[in-house]
This record gives structure tokens, C-alpha cells and sequence, in this order.
């Protein structure tokens, strides 16, 4: 009887009423979804049989060291043979382009060297065209193979990344060759897919020390396995999954002003240690007992610096004019 009074109740109601409550019903079915599907896609589901599924060879680029390294050798463990150099004839199943170099400390654009903008469009852009064009002539035969880019989240989840902005594009055009590649080679049987990570403690970002949130090239690796074939784009790691959807909820000039300050922050940092080494190799050539400054001495020099809160502009006018008059003062004594 109840059943019968709620069908006749909704057959009172407006077509447009039953519309926006189905659409709101679906809504809330599909956020009360989502966290079951993170959690089993992060922690329960299985990773490929990616030699089955694609071939017995893989080519890593990048693999000498790093997230590349780690890639090489979560594939070796998975029965994959590696790659090095010639790859004609044989079955590449899978290419992973990981080689990527970004900037040496941050910086205006302006302040960046020609030579320097042209090795990230390099490496990063144009390597992986070519090594992902290479390829994938042989897997459109065989009608199977994978592709993943590493891209990065200085493209996909920030608004900006000032300080860095030739890298960031140069990573945004990863992001978008992947997606465009997935749409256009997946119903060949080619999987492509861009993996975003957030920071992993590698010599590229100058962090050794891996945390919660800075996973190290080995955990990022072994995630990294497990997602491949699952979709066009994803952040393996959960901890920089976490992290992304935190940011979706902070407003873009937040985000905008925070990466600000950061950028400004390193580029100060690396500017005082630059003109501080400057100062300290002039007066070695001239006194003999300050051949024996340590790196550490350097360190609570640059720190002091830092501290002692004067304007970059300033403190860039007094450490150049001090390390141009130097030799002469020395000199005199």
C-alpha cells in the first residue's frame, strides 16, 4: 500500500521536479562511490600482468637514476626485459618516458639562459615526441602496447608554477599529448597515459629525505606498475592523490600567492649562496688559512644572510661590490 501511495505521489509531481531529483539522487550516489573506488583502486586492485598484456619488452627512458631507476627496475621485477638503445625488431610493449631536467633553483623567466630553456624543451618535449613516435608503429602492428608519460603537477593540478615556467610547460604539453594519444590510439589496443606525481624525493627536486607526502623513487615506482593501463591520466601514490583533492578546494589565488612566496623564497636562497661562494673563493686565492672554510662554514654564513632580513636587491649591490673590491683590500694588506 505504502509502494502504491509513493508511485501515485510521483506521478502528481512535475516531469521537471522527478528530473532534478534523479540528477541529485545520481550526484550523491556518485560522491558516496568515489571514496570506495580510491581506496580500491589505490590499495586492493591488482596491477597488469604487463608482459602478457603487452609484450616482453620494455624501454624506460630517463633510468639511469630517480623515478626512471626505480620504473626499470619494478618492470625487471615483473619479468620485462629493458631496453637501452636499438629497439628495431623487437617487441616494445611498453615505453615509459621519465627522462625529464628542469631548472637549477628558481627563477625570473628573464633571468633564464637561452641554452637552459632550450635543454627542458629538449629533454622533455621533444625527447619523448620522438621516442613515443619511434614506437609506436610497432604496436599499431601488433595491436597492443602501452605508453606513460611522467608528467607533473606543476602542469596539471597548480594554476601556476612561477619561478619554474618553461618547465611547467613544457610538462603541460606532456599532459595534453598523453590525453590526445589515449583518445586517439585506445581502440587500437594502445593504452596511453600521463601519471602526475607531486614531489618525490629524488636530485632533481634537491630532496633526499622521503616523508608521508614525499614518497621515495622506490614507493613512487611500485604504484606507479600498478596503475598502468588504468586510464588516460592518474596520480599513482595516494598520498599526492590526497594532495590533489585537497587543492581543489583552495581558490586559485591561494594557490597563485603560495607558489609566489616559494619561488621567491628559493630564488633569494640560491642568489645569497651564489654571491656567498663568490666572496669566499676570492679571499682563498688570497689568504691561505681560508682554504679551510668548510661547506658547513658556508652554510651559517648564507644562513646568517638570510636572517638578517635585508632587502635581496640590497644584499645582492653589497656581496657583488664586496667581491669586486676584495682582491684589491687583500692585496694592499
Amino acid at each position: 500500500m505504502k509502494i502504491d501511495s509513493c508511485i501515485n505521489l510521483l506521478e502528481a509531481q512535475p516531469s521537471w521536479i522527478i528530473l532534478l531529483s534523479s540528477l541529485g539522487f545520481l550526484t550523491l550516489l556518485r560522491a558516496a562511490i568515489a571514496p570506495l573506488s580510491w581506496v580500491y583502486s589505490t590499495f586492493l586492485r591488482p596491477g597488469k600482468d604487463l608482459k602478457s598484456s603487452y609484450g616482453s619488452w620494455a624501454l624506460v627512458t630517463g633510468a639511469t637514476d630517480g623515478i626512471g631507476k626505480a620504473i626499470a627496475l619494478q618492470l625487471a621485477r615483473r619479468g620485462l626485459h629493458l631496453l637501452e638503445a636499438e629497439i628495431e625488431g623487437l617487441d616494445v610493449g611498453l615505453l615509459v618516458n621519465s627522462a625529464g631536467t628542469t631548472y637549477p633553483h628558481a627563477m625570473f623567466f628573464h633571468e633564464v639562459e637561452e641554452e637552459l630553456w632550450r635543454s627542458l624543451v629538449r629533454v622533455n618535449v621533444e625527447a619523448t615526441t620522438r621516442v613515443t613516435r619511434a614506437v609506436l608503429p610497432g604496436m599499431l602492428r601488433r595491436r597492443r602496447g602501452a605508453v606513460v608519460n611522467i608528467g607533473s603537477a606543476a602542469s596539471a593540478v597548480l594554476p601556476s608554477f612561477p619561478f619554474s615556467a618553461v618547465y611547467a610547460a613544457t610538462k603541460a604539453y606532456i599532459d595534453q599529448f598523453s590525453r590526445s594519444l589515449f583518445a586517439e590510439y585506445k581502440r587500437m589496443g594502445i593504452d596511453v597515459q600521463c601519471q602526475i606525481p607531486f614531489y618525490v624525493a629524488t636530485k632533481m627536486v634537491s630532496m633526499k629525505q622521503s616523508s608521508t607526502f614525499v614518497p621515495s623513487p622506490d614507493e613512487y615506482a611500485k604504484a606507479a606498475v600498478d596503475w598502468i593501463g588504468y586510464g588516460p591520466r592518474c596520480t599513482p601514490y595516494w598520498s599526492h592523490s590526497l594532495q590533489w583533492c585537497f587543492t581543489c578546494f583552495i581558490p586559485d589565488f591561494v594557490l597563485d600567492l603560495w607558489r609566489l612566496h616559494v619561488g621567491i623564497t628559493n630564488r633569494n636562497q640560491a642568489c645569497i649562496l651564489r654571491y656567498t661562494t663568490l666572496v669566499v673563493e676570492s679571499v682563498k686565492e688570497y689568504v691561505p688559512f681560508c682554504a679551510e672554510i668548510s661547506n658547513e662554514d658556508m652554510g651559517l654564513t648564507q644562513n646568517a644572510f638570510i636572517n638578517d632580513g635585508q632587502d635581496q636587491d640590497e644584499m645582492s649591490q653589497i656581496l657583488v661590490a664586496d667581491h669586486s673590491d676584495r682582491k684589491i683590500e687583500i692585496g694592499q694588506k
